[in-house]
């Protein structure tokens, strides 16, 4: 089991973690949801309808971590559109981001939230061991696949990943590189999301 997700009877996976890897996914997920920032119910509203009624922003974020994490749903994937096109786009991109951007944010808050309780726990229950078997439910499976891929692309992100070539290359840094760190985790958490993937489809 270490380093791999394994299925569980009744459904759910498990994974053997030690210490490191428990502290590195924490210490990500962390960041994660730092990077995500607070839901609309942590800004300060008193009114308990305004929540649902809140509309999100139009504009795409600036940092280009949160660009990857939350993209514009309308674009042209075969070039470059005529300008018409491109404000056409723009517009529809902007009013789904309006409505649906703030359900997104809270969507992925709630699975990094579910993987630092699950590392929490494990770890209150192995204290004086070197790590732990880590138990999901079908439920929490999902929002750890979620949680895994976020944190891929928000690394992937950093590290300027764009495709297949770019992975690639990633293999071939030389160990006085500073990305290495990073390329490392980010290669170790697709193992993980692979694993885990094939668990639930198992």
């Amino acid at each position: 089991m270490p380093g791999q997700f394994e299925p569980l009877p009744g459904g759910g996976a498990a994974v053997a973690l030690d210490d490191v890897e428990i502290s590195i996914i924490r210490s990500l997920a962390v960041q994660l949801l730092e990077l995500i920032g607070p839901g609309p119910a942590e800004d300060a509203s008193d009114d308990p309808l305004a929540e649902l009624f809140a509309e999100g922003p139009s504009e795409p974020p600036s940092d280009p971590v949160l660009r990857r994490l939350f993209p514009d749903a309308y674009g042209d994937p075969e070039g470059t559109p005529q300008a018409r096109e491109a404000e056409e786009q723009r517009a529809h991109s902007a009013e789904f981001r309006r409505y649906t951007e703030n359900d997104l944010r809270a969507g992925k808050r709630e699975s990094a939230l579910a993987v630092i309780r699950g590392l929490d726990a494990v770890a209150a229950q192995s204290a004086g061991e070197d790590g732990a078997v880590l138990k999901l439910s079908a439920d929490e499976s999902r929002q750890w696949l979620g949680a895994l891929n976020d944190l891929r692309l928000a690394i992937g992100s950093r590290l300027e990943i764009a495709d297949e070539d770019d992975t690639d290359l990633l293999y071939r840094l030389p160990d006085e590189d500073p990305r290495k760190p990073m390329v490392m985790a980010y290669l170790w958490l697709g193992g993980l999301q692979e694993s885990l993937v094939a668990t639930l489809m198992s």
